[in-house]
């Protein structure tokens, strides 16, 4: 099944992508050209895949680990609904989730 997804940009641009269950959420963002660098590869040693998740998607997805609220920490522009895109799977039950790209986002592997 493929799980569609709503990225908006902090000038508010969408870009809507589709992924497979089980995909993590930063290769789809990624794939769809999204500024979300990713410096660690998924291994929770960073904040450059950092997003804000909608309020109506926050509550539905797992509970952040202690790790991940360590890096969040580290993290410009955080919000309560703030969350690392390489921690979030991708499944059915998110299937239209909307993330927003914070401004402070920048992917330096383009440059």
């Amino acid at each position: 099944m493929s799980v569609r997804v709503r990225f908006v940009s902090a000038r508010g641009a969408v870009t809507e992508a589709e992924g497979a269950e089980g995909t993590p959420l930063l290769e789809l963002a990624q794939a769809a050209g999204m500024p979300l660098e990713g410096t660690c590869e998924g291994q929770m040693a960073c904040s450059t895949c950092h997003v804000i998740v909608a309020a109506e998607w926050f509550a539905r997805l797992p509970e952040a680990s202690e790790e991940e609220e360590d890096m969040l920490d580290l993290a410009a522009g955080v919000q309560r609904t703030s969350r690392l895109s390489c921690q979030i799977l991708l499944s059915a039950e998110l299937d239209g989730l909307e993330v927003q790209i914070p401004s402070e986002s920048r992917d330096m592997s383009v440059l």
